[in-house]
């Protein structure tokens, strides 16, 4: 067993099934060299791990502290969908940066806190050496199916 999923499964976690994208003309990630591009995953599309909520603007409808969770639930989706391509995550070297975008009521300005619960589950995953990545947390006055975050990023994958 992979090491990564040892420890997925040792903080009581698990991966998600992957689901796949509602149009051929785009897909979950692209390879480049030895990066991986992420297209942007969400909790508005389907069911989340961990019953998180998944729709709803942050800072009215839905709580800081629910974004996080919701946040750490979205990051396990991009774990789903790496694993998927790479057939290991141990593959994953790096996590060079996530780019979140946050459903946020007006006067809402701690997306960077939301954002917290996915960087903080790939830290805690990876490690401080190849989980500590470079990030923006941003708010958006909507996402589709009014999702509570849409992360996106790039990965480092080994040959």
């Amino acid at each position: 067993m992979s090491i990564i999923l040892e420890r997925i499964r040792a903080l009581g976690l698990e991966l998600p099934p992957v689901h796949p994208h509602a149009s051929k003309n785009r897909t979950a990630c692209v390879q480049s060299g030895p990066v991986l591009y992420l297209s942007g995953h969400s909790s508005g599309r389907h069911e989340m791990p961990l019953g998180v909520v998944t729709t709803g603007k942050v800072g009215s409808e839905v709580s800081e502290e629910e974004a996080y969770k919701t946040a750490r639930s979205v990051a396990l989706v991009i774990m789903a969908t790496l694993q998927k391509h790479t057939g290991n995550l141990d593959r994953v070297t790096r996590i060079i940066r996530l780019f979140g975008m946050v459903n946020s009521a007006p006067g809402f300005e701690r997306q960077f806190a939301v954002m917290d619960g996915a960087s903080d589950l790939f830290y805690e995953i990876w490690g401080p050496e190849k989980g500590c990545h470079a990030r923006s947390a941003v708010g958006i006055a909507e996402l589709p199916r009014r999702a509570v975050i849409e992360i996106n990023g790039e990965f480092e994958i080994d040959g």
